[in-house]
């Protein structure tokens, strides 16, 4: 079985595109737009085809994103090597996200760092 995509609503569809264009070299589609419900769309396919679709609708609630709230929290990226978890979590540290944790070794082996992305959505950069 294959996870085939995930998706999120956002408010800012071009910023949260553009976010991971910058950073993590995700390829958007063209869009997607449907002009009786003013639902939007990207899909974005990352460099081994994992994808991440984004979405924004009129009618979407924007609740307060904490920390250790339920459902989905993050989304990890493997970038290669912990070299790399360190220049990306500087490269982000530098263009004002906040990082949270790391860069570091947990408890259960894995090399990352956490940042507050847009919106308040957590990314984790793991080797």
């Amino acid at each position: 079985m294959k996870l085939e995509h995930i998706a999120m609503y956002v408010n800012d569809l071009k910023a949260a595109k553009d976010f991971f264009v910058t950073y993590f070299n995700a390829m958007p589609n063209d869009g997607y737009y449907n002009p009786k419900t003013g639902f939007r769309s990207y899909f974005l396919t990352f460099d081994e085809g994992s994808r991440l679709e984004l979405m924004n609708h009129p009618e979407m609630e924007d609740p307060e994103k904490t920390i250790r709230r339920t459902g989905m929290i993050h989304i990890a990226f493997s970038v290669g090597s912990k070299e790399r978890v360190d220049v990306m979590t500087e490269i982000l540290r530098e263009a004002g996200y906040e990082v949270i944790s790391g860069p570091r070794t947990t408890g259960d082996g894995y090399y990352e760092s956490c940042i507050v992305a847009f919106e308040g959505n957590l990314i984790e950069i793991t080797e």
